[in-house]
């Protein structure tokens, strides 16, 4: 039972079959019908984005026939090859070329273009077009760039579902749909899912226990309560937090020598853990060192626009990798914050979005004047671990303002922060994205179609971070709240978390993504109580369990009409593991830890100088590290974690790509530390004073976070039983030289063995590292 490869295989199988699914059902979709009132944002702008923006758009280097259909004034207006035609005419589709074009026969006429490799318009989008432009063809700013407002809670059928707002939301798009909600989760999923949520860790038996004994009506209120005051509350909201930022723990390019940033990483686990609102935890890492009588935590949080890559390579242009470090600051901003695809104007008008060159390079002036040089110094000692400007970190700073640093010896700490220079450095256009191909001069500003730059603020990144939180702006709010919703569900409101933009996707439920932002701004950048009401809603404690029908009429779960159900992200996946034994190293914050690794990856791909140029295991408590503290080498970062789509920390990452490969199961079968948890959970097992279907019970609620059922039990009772039968003691000493924890001595090896084998198997089940 339970052969090893065949759990790959299945998972292969698995996949091909998914697919032959996906292909059955991709022609059972409903009709779709054209709505009575049309919405340039939600029905029109998508088309002309995706079909006509290309040549018809904001970008005057790409433009045919000096046409714009992105703005009203220049679409009603006479055609400069024709003044007697019009591309649109509202009211009369007949008399509007656009409607002509793109219905005509004639090859030499048709629009788009077969050239230009745009798909033609399908049947329904040309009705679409021709009932809007039937209605007046009234267009409407884009909608992410309009202000949010606080949208009337909606009324709804199924009161007694409803927990809070989002709720009404939710349940009144899946009562238009014709859909019910489920259920609500069991309690032992229930908690599963609301711990891993909340602190990355599976409960605890005592948790599990304390949540079924309570009957009392706001048992699971007191739990999330329980959860979010954890220290490891601040750790599990971090890791998110990392991927936006780009930390990691060498400098990437070829040398990629190690940096210190590490303390920084202990203030974002500080940050969520003491809920700094919102807006002072943007502030403080924007401008912290711009802010009157600043403190060094203040300069600290700074590190964020300091985590980019750096070289150390020589020969390099000084001004060509200055310029790609301002670049990197100002495309985070734009996505991470803003949730733009700002870097698209680097080189150009941005060709979708009302973004033009000129704005892109306002933006990089608020990051041109930092005092840092391109190339700084070559690979060596410990001067090389942060890059100038920088800020040291004494052992009394330690003791006093920056308490939540885990530093524990007495080496010098160094820290890469921003300064600016005494004088503001001029910035131009850069001609075609080019270092040296300075164009016209400018002036910090911010993209007019989101909100002017007004002389109110100051000229600075502390202006630009007021600027980022004027209740008017559009973006920041909406961007947050989406980014924590995607926490919670695997995906946004807005699924393209990256991309508010005109080629990005339109939001499932667009006035609860706008009441989540306006009430957040509202109750002071609470970020707590924006994760608390997450998860307090009926929506979010919904079972997971699928019908079929739902499967085939919603099987994104766009409408939120069950649960959500997704694999743990890499760090978690490793953690799971690392708690359910008993394994795990609960130190929060601290220097980063080189776990198991396969032999040769680090000395094979770089070029051997410095500090990282081999890999250094660690050994004793420092090998059960949660998962986020693991060493992230830019240019080879850790194996096991790629391969559950950990992000190598290039450049900000926002939302993380979710795979599902053969690779991942020989992960789960190969890895040393799972097996090595298998053991030691095995023998923790084994000292039990208990009959072995017990010691199996309470190894599957460790692992799954739930009793199991009968049949499962028996499967697992059978599988331990025949593995006892069939295992030599030859065997078992080599299946328990695993991992460096010790064995007990005096243990009955042939029956730790047997039962190390059937924890793996509860390890390699899909239940296991998923979210149900």
């Amino acid at each position: 039972m339970f052969p090893r490869l065949n759990h790959a295989w299945l998972l292969i199988a698995g996949c091909i079959l998914c697919a032959l699914q996906a292909c059955n059902s991709a022609g059972q979709v409903d009709e779709e019908q054209v709505p009575d009132t049309i919405s340039y944002n939600f029905n029109i702008r998508p088309i002309l984005s995706d079909k006509c923006f290309k040549c018809h758009g904001p970008d005057a280097g790409h433009r045919e026939a000096d046409l714009r259909l992105d703005i009203p004034e220049m679409a009603f207006a006479a055609l400069k090859d024709n003044p007697t035609a019009h591309a649109l005419v509202p009211g009369d589709p007949s008399l509007s070329e656009v409607y002509r074009r793109i219905t005509t026969k004639d090859t030499a006429e048709q629009m788009p273009p077969a050239s230009s490799n745009l798909k033609k318009l399908t049947p329904f989008e040309t009705d679409l077009i021709k009932a809007w432009i039937k209605q007046g063809a009234k267009y409407e700013k884009h909608w992410a760039f309009v202000a949010p407002r606080l949208h009337a809670v909606p009324e709804v059928k199924n009161t007694a579902w409803v927990k809070n707002p989002i709720d009404n939301f939710v349940l009144q798009k899946m009562e238009q749909k014709g859909f019910e909600p489920n259920a609500e989760a069991d309690k032992e999923r229930l908690l599963k899912r609301l711990s891993l949520d909340l602190t990355g860790l599976p409960p605890t038996l005592k948790m599990m226990d304390d949540f079924l004994a309570d009957k009392s009506p706001d048992a699971y209120q007191k739990m999330v309560d329980r959860l979010m005051a954890a220290p490891q509350y601040g750790e599990k909201m971090a890791l998110h937090w990392l991927d936006v930022s780009r930390y990691a723990d060498s400098h990437g390019y070829q040398d990629d020598n190690y940096r210190s940033q590490w303390p920084w990483r202990d203030w974002v686990i500080h940050a969520f853990n003491e809920n700094l609102p919102y807006d002072k935890f943007i502030t403080w890492q924007l401008a912290g060192d711009q802010m009157p009588n600043a403190t060094k935590e203040q300069l600290l949080a700074t590190g964020f626009n300091r985590n980019h890559k750096i070289t150390e390579e020589g020969g390099v242009i000084d001004e060509e990798y200055r310029v790609s470090y301002v670049t990197d600051r100002t495309n985070t901003f734009g996505k991470a914050l803003l949730g733009i695809t700002l870097e698209c104007a680097h080189c150009h008008d941005h060709k979708y979005d009302p973004f033009s060159q000129k704005e892109y390079y306002q933006v990089f002036a608020f990051f041109n004047s930092v005092k840092e040089a391109g190339l700084q110094s070559s690979v060596g000692g410990p001067e090389t671990y942060a890059k100038r400007p920088m800020m040291q970190i004494s052992n009394q700073d330690v003791k006093d303002v920056l308490k939540f640093i885990n530093k524990q010896d007495t080496d010098k700490l160094i820290v890469s922060v921003m300064a600016d220079s005494e004088y503001v450095r001029k910035t131009f256009v850069l001609n075609r994205g080019n270092y040296d191909a300075h164009g016209e001069e400018v002036t910090m500003g911010t993209p007019k179609a989101i909100l002017p730059f007004t002389a109110n603020y100051p000229k600075n990144r502390l202006g630009l971070s007021e600027w980022l939180f004027n209740k008017n702006n559009p973006l920041t709010a909406r961007v947050f709240v989406n980014q924590v919703w995607q926490e919670f569900f695997g995906k946004g409101i807005l699924k393209s978390s990256g991309d508010f933009g005109m080629q990005g996707d339109l939001p499932s439920h667009p006035e609860l993504l706008d009441w989540l932002a306006v009430d957040f701004m509202s109750h002071g950048w609470d970020m707590k109580r924006l994760v608390k009401q997450v998860v307090m809603s009926a929506t979010y404690r919904q079972s997971a369990v699928v019908s079929p029908d739902k499967l085939r009429a919603d099987p994104d779960n766009v409408y939120l009409a069950r649960g959500p159900r997704n694999r743990l992200p890499a760090e978690f996946v490793r953690d799971l593991v690392l708690a359910s034994s008993g394994l795990i190293n609960p130190k929060i914050g601290g220097p980063s830890v080189n776990p198991y690794q396969p032999p040769g990856l680090w000395e094979n791909a770089t070029s051997g100088r410095g500090q990282l140029a081999t890999y250094k295991q660690v050994h004793g408590p420092d090998l059960y590290r949660r998962g986020m503290y693991t060493l992230i080498k830019r240019t080879v970062p850790p194996a096991s974690l790629a391969i559950f789509d950990a992000s190598n920390r290039d450049q900000c990452e926002v939302k993380r790509l979710r795979t599902n490969t053969p690779l991942q199961a020989l992960v789960m079968l190969n890895d040393p530390t799972v097996l090595e948890s298998a053991r030691v959970l095995a023998a923790k097992l084994l000292q039990d004073n208990s009959q072995s279907k017990d010691k199996i019970i309470k190894a599957f609620r460790l692992i799954m976070c739930r009793h199991p059922q009968d049949k499962e039990l028996a499967i697992l009772t059978a599988y331990y039983n025949e593995e006892l039968k069939s295992m030599t003691k030859a065997d078992a000493d080599k299946l328990l030289k695993v991992g460096e924890y010790p064995v007990p001595a005096n243990v009955d090896k042939v029956k730790l063995a047997a039962m190390m084998k059937v924890v793996d198997a509860m390890y390699n089940l899909e239940e296991a590292i998923t979210k149900t």
